[in-house]
Order: structure tokens, then sequence, then C-alpha cells
């Protein structure tokens, strides 16, 4: 095992919890395999995976908090590393040391002697808060459960979000419905200032560091974030324990950064590894203000203490109990929150297999192996997967079958933290994977029911297809995933990619293709909260795993097509399909924000594109023998490199790829076409007209390397 850094002293797992579990997951993900030779790669890493094998693995990697950089994140990637040496694969332990932080101390009381003090509120639970001079304390932890004794864990903290500011305030509420940029822009509308005063908003909407960023820029003294019933708590059904959704204590935590570049905060562009220089956290543009996740029984008994006027938008009405009210009247609430910022060490635990054939080629299966407790939803529905997969392949090659390109199994660390192991890896290998790297196939959370969903780079949705047509749907007799995915539709329809996990550095920053996979459709979230529990998983995903055994096949059927198909499963015309009604929207967007552009230069270039993209496409057939081949695969691999730009995207120059990014003011959506879209969002004639200049050259660039896909099979076949 390669241990790329330097070891810091940190505790080490008992031979117990690592060598016995991990000795019981290799039995359980052999036991059940087919006792048929497999004739090829792709028959051996689709009949292999077991529903035991998978448990195993979650009993492996769930049965302990592990926040990252802590003792049990050390512990998890001890096990990791150790499964994977197991199974033969080639080992990295690729350590990084990342701006992290952890909470010291919150409170959050409503002051008394405002008109508070004689609410009767009503609440979903029993008032768990303390009256004490004056003041009603509210609780900021989950309640401990007896039917699920893993919340009694005493390394469980209570609700906090990362980064926040530190300090103390005592002021009156406003209440900013999701916190979004137009929620704000109402309030100022109707007179309504936010200037010092402690916003409430319920999460949803965005990605909640945005929702503390837009309350910084309107002058709010802190912030508090509740989850609400509407969303996922009562209003959708029984509450753990006696069903999967969030009660009234439940808490939803998570990261609030947002700098225009992911990963470590200190370090943009540069991998978080010793040598590297770094930022000093005052010149960081992190959160500010005091920031505070609550449940909604706690949320309850603010809103039913405010006295200001009732909103009348249904669309910032919710599940509580009681009245939405824009303002708190006389109401104030003190919120202290104290968080310690600091260097710490995780890592990535990546396992490889060597290509037979052209080993420099390499496909990446990636999740995150960091939680905010236990994370058996997330992220290790997902993690599941890829050590599942990742043993298919590996009893492959036991057999003697390894696959014609390098297959690399990544556990990321410090995802939750800001997208931070991924990205911190995809910078230091930026010349190695920008000329070598085939997909990336990401798998965040991703078995949460047997309902099949996936998002992916055009060019690759053929391939997701297809694998989808390979394993069987739960519960649907001989149906494939593709048949019950179809349903009545012709084909399957697919996702674009965005924000909010893995994939963004390798679908960002270096316009490699990327492929999301996840399967849903259970009826519960215990999302970021104390009670991501095995037991949780269990009660509501299923014990019996079919939902994340159907994901494994099919991610290990999409792996081996990627991985060993003569010719790569990259389909050129397809990055082309869908452009003319994209920029057909673009144009209608413009005219209804009152801004100019004329198309039809583009589409002229988008003429000239889909003709050299369709050529590509037929010329791939050639490609039968070498050197055709490795002229082909060379070209398709850096067909969507043509998407990037150096300059990056307006005031985020770290996302390069120009057709797809995430959401700028939301986080976790996809944006298509972004140059277009915020300029026209930002109401920039003199954006728009820039994009429009710099979409011809992506389009000249696309061709071109569109051209080099035929030129490469044409010129093959002269030279043989």
């Amino acid at each position: 095992m390669i241990d790329s850094g330097p070891r810091l002293a940190r505790p080490t797992r008992t031979p117990r919890t690592v060598a016995a579990l991990g000795a019981a997951v290799m039995v359980a993900a052999t036991s059940g395999a087919v006792a048929e030779e497999p004739q090829n790669l792709l028959e051996s890493v689709v009949a292999s995976p077991t529903a035991p094998g998978l448990r195993a693995w979650h009993d492996l990697l769930g049965s302990e908090p592990h926040v990252a950089g802590g003792p049990g994140d050390a512990a998890v990637i001890d096990a990791i590393a150790g499964a994977f040496q197991d199974m033969g694969l080639e080992t990295e332990v690729w350590r990084f040391s990342p701006l992290l932080c952890r909470p010291i101390s919150a409170s959050l009381t409503i002051v008394e002697g405002t008109g508070a003090a004689d609410s009767t509120a009503p609440s979903k639970s029993e008032d768990r808060g303390r009256r004490r001079r004056g003041i009603m304390s509210l609780s900021l932890q989950e309640e401990e459960l007896l039917a699920d004794p893993a919340t009694r864990h005493p390394e469980l903290d209570r609700g906090w979000n990362a980064y926040s500011g530190s300090g103390l305030v005592e002021a009156g509420v406003v209440y900013a419905n999701r916190g979004r940029l137009e929620d704000f822009a109402r309030l100022k509308e109707l007179g309504v200032d936010c200037t010092g005063r402690i916003v409430l908003v319920r999460y949803g909407g965005n990605y909640r560091g945005f929702k503390v960023r837009f309350a910084e820029e309107a002058g709010a003294a802190g912030l508090v974030i509740f989850t609400d019933p509407g969303d996922s708590g009562d209003d959708r059904g029984a509450t753990w324990p006696d069903g999967g959704w969030a009660n009234d204590t439940c808490i939803q935590r998570g990261s609030i950064v947002t700098l225009p570049y992911k990963g470590d905060p200190l370090t943009p562009f540069e991998p978080s590894i010793p040598g590297v220089d770094r930022l000093r956290i005052e010149d960081v543009a992190l959160p500010t203000i005091p920031v505070q996740p609550i449940g909604y029984a706690a949320a309850t008994r603010i809103m039913a203490a405010m006295t200001g006027p009732v909103v009348e938008d249904a669309s910032w009405t919710g599940g509580l109990d009681v009245p939405y009210r824009r303002d708190g009247g006389d109401l104030e609430l003190r919120l202290e929150v104290r968080q310690t910022r600091a260097i710490m060490e995780t890592a990535n635990v990546l396992g490889s297999i060597r290509g037979s054939e052209s080993p420099d080629d390499v496909v990446i299966v990636g999740c995150h192996h960091d939680a905010w407790g236990f994370g058996a939803a997330d992220p290790l529905a997902g993690t599941i997967v890829l050590m599942e997969t990742a043993k298919a392949f590996a009893t492959a090659m036991e057999q003697g079958l390894r696959p014609r390109r390098t297959v690399i199994f990544a556990a990321w660390g410090a995802e939750e933290f800001g997208i931070i192991g991924s990205s911190e890896w995809c910078e230091a290998q930026r010349e190695r994977l920008g000329a070598n790297g085939v997909a990336y196939i990401n798998l965040d959370m991703a078995a949460m029911g047997t309902r099949f969903r996936a998002s992916a780079s055009p060019s690759l949705r053929s391939a997701v297809i297809r694998a989808a047509g390979l394993v069987e749907q739960p519960g649907e007799g001989d149906q494939t995933v593709r048949d019950a995915w179809a349903g009545d539709r012709e084909a399957p329809r697919l996702g674009d990619l965005g924000g909010g996990s893995d994939h963004v550095g390798f679908l960002c920053h270096l316009c490699i293709p990327s492929i999301s996979l996840g399967a849903g459709g259970s009826a519960g979230t215990s999302y970021h909260s104390n009670y991501d529990t095995l037991a949780w998983y269990r009660s509501t995903v299923g014990e019996d795993y079919d939902g994340a055994l159907m994901l494994t096949r099919l991610c290990a059927a999409l792996t081996a097509d990627l991985a060993d198909a003569a010719v790569l499963p990259i389909e050129p015309a397809a990055i082309a399909r869908d452009l003319p009604g994209r920029l057909e929207s673009v144009g209608q967007a413009a005219e209804e924000a009152g801004l100019t552009i004329d198309l039809a230069p583009l589409h002229e270039d988008l003429a000239v594109l889909e003709q050299a993209l369709l050529a590509a496409q037929d010329t791939i057939e050639m490609a039968l023998e070498e050197p055709q081949r490795s002229k082909v695969n060379a070209a398709l691999r850096s067909l969507e490199r043509a998407w990037g730009e150096d300059e990056g995207l307006p005031g985020r120059a770290w996302f390069r790829n120009v057709f797809a990014t995430s959401n700028r003011d939301s986080g976790y959506g996809a944006v298509v076409l972004p140059l277009f879209r915020e300029a026209i969002v930002d109401q920039d004639q003199a954006a728009l007209d820039r994009a429009l200049q710099r979409y011809q050259n992506a389009f000249l660039r696309l061709a071109a390397s569109a051209r080099a896909v035929s030129g490469g099979a044409e010129s093959a076949l002269r030279d043989s």
C-alpha cells in the first residue's frame, strides 16, 4: 500500500472492528456467487455482487460517527485501505490537510419580556425548553431514542453548520422564506429591513451556504435555518422511529462555505499537501455571522412568538402548526455560536486495477467516505456500492479478467466540508487526468430505494442506458432497469450534471465527462442528522439491499463498458443533439430579460459542428483493430476537453467548463451554457455579447476535436 503523505499521530481501530469486520465483509461479498465460470469481464462483474456483501460493508463503515478529520474518520480510512489491500488492489492512502472546523459551543434562546414570555406555542413534541431568568432555551440536538441506541453515541455533536462565524447576537427576528436572492429582494420591496437582525429561513430551494451569503449581504447579524415539516417532516408521513421522515428534533447539518472554487479554502487551484502555499484564513471570504440549524419543534416556538404580519404568499408557508410571519415584532432571539477553524489531516483512499492494454487511460469510480454522523445514507449508501463494485472487479482479476484500461476506485475525504478531497486530487492530477481521464462515475448517497435515476454528460448517456438494459429491476421479474425506467417513453431520460458532489472537480474543472448514478423512492429522510443510522436505513430503505444490489450491478456493467470496450463508448453526436433546443431557450430568455442576441452565426457554427460530430460517430465503426483504435480512443478522450477554457466562468475561474456547471446562485442545480445564462440573469448585454463570441470559439474547438476522431481512424487505415 502506498501512503502518499506524512502520518500524524491518530487513533487506530481495534483488530476486532477492522480485521474481523473486514474478514466478514470479504466472506459475505463472495457468498452466493455464480458457480459457472464467467466468459468475460462484464459477465463476471455483474454476477458477483451480493446483498450480504453490501450489508457487511455497511456494518464495517457505519458503526461509528466519522466526521472528516476526526478519529472516526481515521478509522474508516484504515478500514477502506485494508479492504482494498485484501482485494489485491493497488492501494494508496492519499493524505491532504485542508482547513476544516469543529463546533465548540452553541445556544439559541427566546428572550422574554418582549411578548414572547406568555406564548403558548403549540409543539409537536414535549417542551424541552427551560424558563430561567426570562429566557427560553431551544434544543439544538436530536432527541436520543430507545428504539435506535446509536443515537446515544457520545461522539454525536449538536446541530452545526461548518464554517459558521463565531459570536453572540441578541436581536430581533425576520423570516426570509428559503433565503434565496428573490426572497431577500421581496422583503426589501415590502420595506422589511434585515440589518442587524437574526434572519430565520427554512431549508430547501438553494444550497445552505447561499442562504448565509445572501443574509450577510442583506445586513443580517445572524442566521437560523430550520427543517420544515412540510418538506421532510410529519406532513410527509410517520417520523423516526415510527416511520422514516424527520421528527421535530431532527436537524440538518452541513457546510456553508460559498467560495468561487471547490476544495480546500486555503489552496485554490493547488492541492493541500505539504509544501503548498496557503492563503491566510483572514483573507478568505468565509462566513462572518453566527449560523445555527434547528429542528421544527424549535422553529415552531420561534414562529409562534413572532407578532409581525402574517405572510400572504402561500409559497412562503410550510408545515409548521402556527402562522408564518414576516418579522417578530418585539421578539428577540439570543444566538451564540463558537467554532474553531484549523488545518486538519484526512485522506482519499484509492484502489486501482491496472489496465492490460492501455494502463495510462483511467476510469474513476468514486464516493466520499466522510459523514456528519454515522452516515448510513449519506454517504454510505453510495460507498457500499463503490466497495462492492471494487470487489467485483477484484474477483474478476483473480479469474484472469482484467480491463483494458485502468480503473481507480476512490473513497474521497472531506466532501461534506466543500467537496474537498476529490477537488484536491483533481488539482494534483490535473495533467495526468487532462491527458488520460476517460470518465468519472459518482455514487454519493446512491442506494436510497429501487427507483433508478441518473445524470450524465451527453456523450455518456447511451452508455448509461445500455448498462441499465443489462440489469434486472428489483421486483419486476425479467424487466430490466432500462425498461422500468423508460416506462411508456421511447428511451430513458437523464438529467444534466451540475453541482453538489464529487463529480464537480472532474466535470467542471477538468472537463472530463461524468455520470452520477442513484436510486431513490424510499419514504423518508435522515439527511445530515444524528438519525442517519444503520437502523434508520434498514427500516426505511430496506433490509434486503435490493436497490443497492441493482445499482452495484449497473455500476459494474457501466464501469466494465467504459474500461474494457475496444473503442470508448463515447457518443460524439450526442454532444450536439439537444443544443438547438437549448439555444432557442437562451434566445427566449434573453428577449424576456430585455436583451438582444443574434444567434444566427452560432447556429451556422452549430451546423458545422453537427456534421463533424456525425462524421466522427460514423468513423468510430471503422476502428476495429490497432492502430485505428488507439488513435480514435485518444481523440475521443480529449473530445470534451474542448469545452474547457482557462479563463473560466466570470468571477469563478476554477469552473472551466463552459457547457455545464453548478448553479452560481443555488449551488446544487445544473446550468447548461452558463455564459449565456448568467449574463441573462445579470441583465448584462456586454457579457451576453462576449458569451456569444466565446461559444462560437467553443463550437469551433469541438468541431476540430470531432475531426480529430475521424482523422484518427482514416489516417490509421491509410497507414495500415
